[in-house]
């Protein structure tokens, strides 16, 4: 950048890269005031950024202060998930953004949770890019077309399970609408393509037409994956 022409203008690409750069190198979010220096803005110019980035779902904001909560595959609250990584660790928001995390690491890391959020604690192995733990399902109850309307409660109840009849009596015991349930080593491979281009300084939300294929690819298919065509990212 030449010295006459000033800082860059904030993107929400630039402000995305810079987020999920501080989580993956420092291990938390980075403030507002630490996104002003590092991009040599005012401070009222990130926060402004920063609600157009929430209005883009790219990321999720504390309603009082509007630091950093979520930004996915990240949270700075404490999650029923804790991916271990080989330096750092951090919460995921679910079982899908936990193989995120993993995704965005490129490296080995086990991913600790419980299964439906109860009780039975159980760990998944990411080793050499293979996860070694297989034998587990993930649900997915919230339909993805209103997964932004609570997207705090979606990520929340994307969790682990070890049968089809324990995703069911949870499913009742919580009254909680029963919805798709997927192998995780099937949602391990997704969640590398869906994350994968997280940490791109270009980075743009998936179209919902690119979202459609992604979940066609994979085999995600039924009510819990259909996508508006008026939807216009995801």
């Amino acid at each position: 950048m030449c010295s006459s022409c000033g800082p860059a203008p904030i993107t929400h690409s630039s402000l995305h890269h810079r987020i999920i750069s501080h989580f993956i190198k420092v291990g938390n979010a980075p403030s507002i005031d630490d996104l002003a220096a590092g991009l040599d803005q005012p401070r009222g110019a990130v926060v402004e950024g920063l609600k157009a980035l929430q209005e883009y779902h790219g990321v999720v904001l504390h309603p009082g202060s509007s630091e950093i909560w979520v930004i996915h595959p990240f949270s700075t609250a404490p999650t029923p998930f804790w991916v271990q990584g080989a330096k750092r660790a951090w919460w995921g928001n679910c079982a899908w953004c936990s193989l995120g995390i993993v995704a965005l690491l490129k490296e080995d890391a086990t991913i600790t949770t419980t299964l439906g959020g109860e009780t039975h604690q159980v760990s998944l192995r990411i080793e050499g890019g293979r996860l070694r733990d297989e034998g587990y399902l993930v649900h997915f109850p919230v339909p993805m077309k209103q997964a932004w309307d609570n997207v705090i409660y979606t990520c929340s109840t994307m969790l682990l399970f070890d049968s089809e009849v324990a995703i069911d009596r949870w499913c009742r015991s919580h009254r909680v609408p029963r919805g798709d349930a997927q192998p995780v080593a099937k949602v391990w491979e997704f969640a590398k393509t869906w994350y994968g281009r997280h940490l791109d300084e270009d980075w743009a939300k998936w179209s919902a037409a690119e979202a459609r294929a992604l979940f066609a690819r994979f085999g995600l298919r039924g009510s819990i994956w259909d996508i508006p065509e008026v939807a216009s990212r995801f």
